[in-house]
């Protein structure tokens, strides 16, 4: 509809403004409007272009890619970026509670951010850069990612994740980690008589000159499971899923790649693309595993294939 601004009828386009919107001017007192349009949450685009972008970022391309695809400013996708993937965050975090799992994966995923972290130690650089690690949980039969964290690789880190994992989830389950040192204590402190927890410890062989040159971890020689609380099965232990979900992470999270420019350069950036990746992951990306389901239909949580605009009003 075009808002009344005057009470003349003798009116005309006069353009559009740089949402898309178009502009209209009154022959008779020259007044100037524009038609009312769905704008998205406060912004100065509309729904239709945000859902756009959203869809872009979640299927691999970079920022400046979006922006040039979609004629949208840089720092307006941003923008965009930051707000709705702390919105996914808080979102997931308050739908996936308390749900019932089988069989849960853990790992973790490294990426730096501004800079190395041997970088970061010369103190050139201070406030939210250097080396981080996104944790996440995945369960295996519905490949439904469980729960996040995104931070350093330490034990107040490792707290935090099985924290949020804890509050996730209700019941027994078996869990599978790989061999890092701090899932131990952390899983008993948090999960305590909750988890048959089992760990598998990969064996690495040694590497010759080329082969350190290389920007890849040495072979894998052996790999070791390990029982370490409850009665965990030991066919079960197992971080494949886990992993082939860091390659999802790294294939659709243009930020996560290695060897780009794409890196990110500011701490909230990094963790909100990774919240609206997982809310995306999750309600959106039909599996073809599953079926065509997503993994929240998997198990149970909606019963519908999500389209953009959905995650966007229910999230948002």
């Amino acid at each position: 509809m075009i808002q009344a601004v005057c009470q003349h009828e003798n009116r005309k386009k006069h353009g559009k403004t740089t949402s898309g919107a178009v502009r209209f001017r009154c022959k008779d007192c020259g007044v100037t409007f524009t038609q009312s349009t769905d704008m998205f949450d406060g912004m100065r685009i509309g729904l239709d272009r945000a859902c756009q972008i959203i869809n872009l970022l979640c299927e691999g391309m970079s920022v400046r890619a979006v922006s040039r695809i979609t004629d949208t400013s840089k720092t307006t996708i941003l923008d965009l970026l930051v707000q709705v993937g702390e919105k996914c965050e808080r979102f997931m975090q308050e739908n996936i509670r308390g749900i019932h799992v089988d069989d849960v994966q853990c790992d973790e995923i490294w990426q730096y951010i501004f800079c190395k972290e041997a970088t970061a130690a010369q103190k050139k650089y201070v406030g939210g850069c250097g080396d981080s690690w996104c944790w996440t949980a995945i369960e295996r039969n519905t490949k439904l990612l469980v729960t996040w964290h995104h931070g350093r690789r330490t034990m107040e880190d490792s707290h935090s994740f099985m924290r949020k994992l804890a509050t996730a989830t209700t019941g027994r389950f078996h869990l599978s980690t790989d061999g890092y040192a701090t899932y131990e204590a952390s899983i008993a402190w948090n999960l305590g008589q909750r988890v048959d927890y089992g760990q598998v410890t990969k064996v690495f062989g040694g590497t010759s000159k080329d082969e350190q040159r290389k920007y890849s971890p040495a072979k894998i020689i052996a790999s070791k499971r390990s029982a370490v609380l409850g009665r965990p099965n030991y066919e079960q232990i197992c971080t494949s899923h886990s992993e082939r979900m860091n390659g999802s992470i790294r294939n659709f999270v243009k930020r996560m790649g290695r060897l780009t420019y794409c890196f990110s350069k500011r701490w909230t950036n990094h963790r909100a693309a990774m919240g609206l990746f997982f809310a995306h992951y999750n309600y959106c990306r039909a599996h073809r595993a599953l079926k065509g389901q997503t993994p929240a239909m998997a198990h149970g949580l909606t019963t519908e294939v999500w389209s953009v605009r959905d995650l966007l009003s229910r999230a948002c």
